[in-house]
């Protein structure tokens, strides 16, 4: 049997998001949400809640470029723009990768753990999770 539930534009944005990270369908990431197995507010996540997933962002050369952090392995991977699909072993690998492309005659090295914010509104370096 299937339900409608109404939610705001950003829960629902970040059902989506959820869904797409986890590879499920946006019933089943509510389903585990109900169960208590998933946090998938962007919030939680970044305050310390139990996600593994971080939603991140970098504005570079005029460019926002949104990710998401995977607390675990420390893996970045890429949500948006031309780079989106990428995945990077670390936070400075994917701040390298967007520098270049976005100019590539500059000296890419970066260190991503303070080139990457939270997504969560507080203007939080990725720095602050460590």
């Amino acid at each position: 049997m299937d339900f409608t539930i109404n939610v705001d534009e950003r829960t629902y944005r970040s059902v989506e998001f959820a869904a797409l990270m986890a590879g499920l369908s946006m019933g089943e990431v509510v389903a585990r949400l109900v169960s208590g197995t998933v946090a998938t507010n962007p919030e939680a996540r970044a305050s310390g809640g139990d996600g593994e997933m971080v939603e991140v962002y970098c504005d570079y050369e005029g460019h926002r470029t949104m990710g998401c952090f995977d607390r675990r392995t420390h893996r970045v991977d890429i949500t948006s723009g031309p780079l989106s699909g990428r995945s990077y072993k670390s936070p400075s690998r994917a701040a390298i990768e967007v520098v270049t492309h976005y100019k590539p005659t500059v000296n890419p090295n970066r260190n991503g753990w303070s080139f990457w914010v939270l997504n969560d509104g507080s203007g939080k370096l990725l720095q602050s999770l460590r």
